[in-house]
């Protein structure tokens, strides 16, 4: 539910007030009791990525990344024995004459 501003134009009384979307605005002013309460378009509120937490993964628990570094080690055990040996010398041909 959102925060709305509102303004009296009789006595220039500012509030704010959290209600539904669905709500009719209200219109009469709890200083002055006159129906001149109008509803201000407001900016909204707006996010701050300041700091840390700015990524998903920065709330990442620490049994989550012991997991991830657990399975990052296995797929590099797993990726290095499944390449193939490499020989160190090269293929010697057989000079046979006929």
């Amino acid at each position: 539910m959102p925060t709305y501003d509102y303004r009296c134009k009789a006595c220039a009384h500012e509030m704010e007030l959290f209600q539904s979307m669905s709500e009719r605005p209200k219109r009469k002013c709890p200083s002055c009791g006159k129906s001149q309460l109008e509803r201000l378009i407001g900016g909204g509120g707006g996010l701050i990525f300041k700091g840390s937490g700015y990524y998903q993964t920065d709330y990442r628990s620490t049994s989550y990344t012991e997991g991830a570094k657990a399975d990052e080690a296995a797929k590099k055990k797993s990726d290095e024995a499944a390449k193939p040996a490499k020989s160190e010398g090269k293929s010697e041909k057989s000079d046979t004459k006929d």
